[in-house]
């Protein structure tokens, strides 16, 4: 770099503790007592019932209710979000609900210092800022008179001052530090790099770059993953403002909860450790900038150019990595400063998701999209069938599929992969309140919502994410101005949870579980095949999990035989069928957890290590493969995957056990 060095300085003042309330909303089932009458009829009450269910959703109602929920900014331990779950819990008794409790936790929550909020400065050699980031984001029409929008931060963001020379370093995944340091020769260490938002996590962004050694990160939008194209930005369409911020914790928590209680309820009896020493908090500065500023400093980067077109964005700019700034100027950075919950209003993530609930909840108590959009399904392999009967059911809202069900709408836009016959249906990663049920208890667990067609949509989720424009107008305007897409999911979740909760033998299928773990085993055994040297060298045998596999697969095929027979009048033979299904999930599990990840405790499921949001089938093999090559001490690396491959068949076989008959 020509010139003397580029600098940058990050002042945050964060990690506030706060209290936090969660509804709990238990539908019960009571299979013990559940007998079949010898009554013709009593499937058709069932289906009447369950129609009436849905028959009472209403589009306008979910409008309503969205609309009621983000007028206002409701971050999590704000007075404003305790008077909207105060709010909600009333509600939820009117409907006719027998109890809706509040229950208090108090965790640790992060929020920016609103007097002194961070940001980032080209200082010149006088120490004279010539160029700021800016403060806030201009606010949204309509909301210019809203107060307490705090100003964009990244939740859990360490203190400090750091100084260094700038890097770039695109998505910021464990790849793109790969490509810098081992192909680039462009070495991280004591820098604040600058990584674009998509991909991956945020978290694991802040994660890889305390492991290149940098000093601070900043994370921006780039218009490429953020801008859909011939879209304008909001308010005139739904592509996010250059002036837009995504918000967003960058905790990398492995599923502890608390950060100062992991593994334990926040209570007031807990034991707590010191905010320095809570689980998964960076050690490191984070702030997160509008493309409009990411521009001034992207464009005066230097170095060498961007290896390929995969690390260039839609920005007029070179892309170039750096250290530092062209030319000779003696310039540098400075950043200063600092679910029902939402970021800002919410207007997406969370309370389209709330406003759904809640007209769930109304329904049981009473007993035109611009882009392309389809439904997008996350489940254990136990409800797959059970999910794609019902989609059958349900009319697709999707134009151009007027009077087409739901399950062909889905099928049409977005196929599964490794069978085209079949929609797809993703594996459960984390970012959402079912990772604790799911991946450190393995109970069965599923989401359903739409989404961005990703066979023709190559933007990041949706543009606005976690922004200040994330507002009600925006759905009403752009996204489902009918409402009938949030109606849909409605529909599809209140048929899930009646089917649930009212059907006498639970409604999953082990068969599914089979033929999706002969598919996780191919795949991490193709993945092994590529250092077939090394497997024959160090004696890596995968001949035991795919045993292991057949073994669940007729044990599976047999349960399922007999679950057609069972006296349905014979409480006791119903109950053990039923104890064998949802027990089938917990066999899955690991009390010992992952290496490295603890909480994490299900062997065939977890969130990717390099992509939280991700999910990866058999973590504990592909973690222990991924990087192998580099490994030093290459037997002690290869004794771990013959670890992980025992610990997998093990665990495979002993669901299997779950699932034979019971004496």
């Amino acid at each position: 770099m020509a010139g003397s060095r580029s600098k940058a300085t990050l002042r945050v003042w964060l990690v506030c503790p706060g209290l936090l309330s969660c509804f709990l909303l238990g539908f019960l089932t009571g299979w013990f007592t559940k007998l079949t009458e010898e009554n013709p009829n009593s499937s058709d009450v069932h289906q009447n019932v369950r129609q009436k269910l849905v028959a009472e959703m209403k589009a306008e109602n979910i409008r309503k209710f969205l609309r009621s929920f983000t007028k206002l900014p409701h971050l999590a331990g704000t007075e404003q979000n305790l008077l909207l779950a105060k709010k909600i819990q009333g509600q939820w008794k009117e409907f006719g609900l027998d109890s809706a409790e509040l229950v208090n936790y108090d965790v640790l929550l992060s929020y920016p210092n609103e007097k002194q909020p961070n940001y980032i400065s080209v200082i010149d050699d006088q120490g004279n800022e010539i160029f700021n980031t800016s403060l806030f984001e201009p606010p949204p029409q309509g909301y210019e008179n809203v107060t307490d929008i705090l100003p964009p931060y990244n939740a859990f963001s360490a203190q400090g001052v750091p100084e260094a020379d700038l890097v770039y370093v695109n998505y910021g995944r464990t790849e793109d530090f790969f490509k810098l340091e081992r192909e680039m020769g462009i070495n991280c260490t004591g820098k604040i790099v600058i990584a674009r938002y998509g991909k991956i996590f945020r978290g694991n962004k802040v994660k890889n770059a305390i492991l290149a050694g940098a000093q601070g990160i900043i994370l921006y939008s780039d218009p490429a993953d953020y801008c859909a194209p011939g879209v304008e930005a909001y308010p005139g369409g739904w592509n996010l403002p250059g002036g837009g911020v995504q918000r967003g914790n960058v905790l990398n928590l492995n599923g502890a909860g608390d950060p100062l209680t992991p593994g334990y309820p926040a209570k007031e009896y807990t034991f707590r450790y010191k905010a320095n020493e809570g689980v998964g908090i960076p050690k490191i500065p984070v702030h997160p900038i509008g493309y409009h500023d990411a521009e001034v400093l992207l464009r005066a980067m230097g170095g060498p150019a961007a290896p390929d077109s995969s690390w260039k964005g839609g920005l007029n700019v070179p892309y170039n990595i750096g250290p530092g700034f062209t030319g000779n100027s003696s310039t540098r950075y400075i950043i200063l400063g600092g679910h029902r919950d939402s970021w800002v209003f919410g207007g997406i993530d969370p309370t389209t998701g709330a406003a759904v609930l809640q007209e769930i909840v109304r329904s049981f108590g009473k007993m035109k999209m611009e882009g392309n959009y389809t439904l997008r399904v996350d489940c254990t392999p136990l409800l797959y069938k059970l999910v794609y009967n019902l989609t059958k059911e349900i009319l697709s809202p999707d134009e151009g599929y007027e009077n087409k069900s739901l399950y062909e709408s889905w099928l049409e836009k977005d196929p599964a992969p490794e069978n085209n016959t079949y929609p797809r249906i993703n594996k459960l990663g984390s970012g959402s309140d079912f990772e604790a049920y799911f991946q450190r208890l393995g109970i069965a667990s599923g989401r359903a919502r739409y989404t961005k067609n990703r066979k023709s949509d190559k933007f990041s989720n949706y543009p606005v994410y976690h922004t200040v424009y994330e507002t009600f107008e925006l759905v009403e305007k752009f996204y489902d101005p009918t409402f009938k897409k949030q109606l849909t999911i409605a529909q599809l979740r209140g048929k899930l949870v009646y089917e649930l909760a009212d059907s006498q033998v639970i409604p999953f299928d082990s068969r599914d579980y089979g033929e999706a773990l002969k598919g996780y085993s191919n795949r991490i055994y193709k993945l092994a095949k590529k250092h077939e040297e090394q497997l024959k060298l160090y004696k890596v045998l995968f001949d035991p999990l795919f045993s292991a596999v057949v073994n669940f697969s007729k044990a599976a095929s047999e349960f399922h035989r007999r679950l057609e027979q069972v006296d349905k009048k014979d409480p006791v033979a119903v109950r053990i069928m039923n104890d064998q299904l949802m027990l089938t999930e917990r066999a899955f599990t690991d009390p010992l957890g992952l290496p490295g990840r603890k909480f994490y405790r299900h062997i065939i499921f977890a969130p990717s290590s390099h992509n939280k949001y991700a999910g990866e089938s058999f973590p504990g093999i592909y973690d222990a493969m991924f990087d192998i090559e580099s490994k030093a001490d290459q037997h002690e690396a290869w004794e771990e995957v013959k670890r992980q491959i025992s610990i997998a068949a093990f665990t495979v076989q002993a669901a299997a056990e779950t699932l034979k008959e019971v004496a």
